[in-house]
């Protein structure tokens, strides 16, 4: 028996935050908010004014980084713990939502550790003490709409994916105002992520006929979008939040693949931005795929209008419009032209293949992949040399 999970809503289009005014029958709400953009342009006070004009306390947690820490998260549950909210909405990146995710499991279950939750669907009942609502200011991790929380045990140098759909929001929020405010490289590194999240979740271990309609949609919309939103087209950007929510669904789903495994490594190590991880590795991974992917690959290929009449030649299609891509949104082609020094990687890239190897997006990958094969994959992505076995 297999499982599709949702938000119980999700609310979009121009002036969507307006639904928070709906939030009847709650006492105190806790805000949660990542860098100043959200200040600055006024969306932090929308969301304050709204939720105060519906009678709710409001208290906040601000400042969250962009690769939220063990310890951010255990700090924010204690604040949590403190005020007492039966209200959590988190209104950011991916970081701030994921955050907020993390911060919910601890607020409502204080005697557990870290340990006892890294581990995919060990996290307990929520939603005891609060309901979470997510609103996404960036186009590319869905995280509002996923089972899914990154965050980065610093000590360790791992990005950790908590995994369970009991942190899946209750209410998601997608405002097509609020990603206008993105600045051009933003919108290339989320939006590249979304559509890794996409292509993954198409040919995920899990995927099902649930999945595979949303998956193959985002990818179409992002094909269509993606360059002018860069560019700053602003129906492009609305169009990209809802892509990238689609995408999300797929892949909370159907789970994700080595692209991500290795993302979650590096980005640790590296310092790089997680969609930019992602987009650099997809062309190599893709390759890697191939082996046991190639069908569906040529599927895409296909529905995109690229070149080609065999699997190999629409696959290899397929990877040449990512490169293109990245290329049109100024995101570097390897690991090498992004800056990371070669003596910085021999030294690391042990380590990294081991612990990618462990990341529980590997076990959905469509094809085995064992420590050697993630270091060969590493090496291609790090040269730019096209992985061939």
């Amino acid at each position: 028996m297999s499982r599709f999970t949702l938000p119980r809503d999700i609310y979009f289009g121009e002036g969507a935050l307006e639904e928070l005014k709906n939030l009847k029958g709650h006492r105190k709400a806790i805000v949660l908010s990542g860098g100043s953009s959200m200040e600055r342009f006024g969306f932090l006070d929308r969301v304050h004014d709204i939720l105060k004009k519906t009678g709710l306390e409001v208290s906040f947690i601000k400042g969250i980084e962009p690769d939220p820490s063990v310890e951010t998260v255990m700090k924010g549950a204690e604040t949590m713990r403190e005020f007492e909210p039966d209200v959590i909405v988190a209104i950011g990146g991916g970081s701030t939502i994921d955050a907020g995710k993390a911060m919910w499991i601890f607020y409502e279950h204080p005697e557990l550790s870290f340990d006892d939750v890294k581990d995919p669907f060990t996290i307990p009942k929520l939603r005891q003490k609060a309901i979470f609502v997510a609103i996404p200011s960036t186009s590319g991790t869905a995280t509002e709409v996923t089972a899914f929380s990154v965050i980065t045990d610093y000590s360790q140098k791992i990005k950790y994916p908590l995994a369970d759909f009991e942190i899946t929001p209750d209410i998601a929020i997608l405002d097509s105002d609020i990603p206008q405010t993105m600045t051009p490289k933003l919108v290339a590194y989320t939006g590249m992520d979304a559509l890794t999240h996409a292509i993954e979740a198409y040919v995920a271990s899990n995927r099902s006929k649930f999945s595979d309609p949303l998956a193959k949609e985002a990818i179409s919309m992002i094909y269509d979008n993606i360059v002018a939103s860069y560019n700053g087209d602003t129906e492009a950007r609305g169009e990209m939040h809802i892509a990238q929510c689609l995408a999300g669904m797929a892949f909370s789903n159907a789970l994700l693949g080595i692209t991500h495994s290795l993302a979650h490594k590096i980005g640790a190590q590296y310092h790089i931005p997680h969609g930019c991880c992602n987009a650099v590795l997809l062309p190599y991974v893709i390759q890697f795929n191939s082996k046991t992917s190639s069908k569906d690959f040529a599927e895409l290929s296909r529905m995109l209008g690229l070149s080609g009449n065999t699997e190999k030649q629409l696959t290899n299609s397929l990877v040449k419009s990512v490169q293109v891509l990245n290329a049109q949104l100024n995101i570097a082609s390897t690991l090498k032209e992004y800056g990371v020094e070669e003596e910085q990687f021999t030294s690391t890239v042990d380590y990294i293949a081991k612990n990618a190897v462990l990341d529980p997006c590997t076990a959905s990958n469509p094809r085995e992949t064992s420590v050697d094969e993630m270091k060969k994959i590493l090496e291609c992505a790090y040269e730019g040399k096209p992985v061939t076995f």
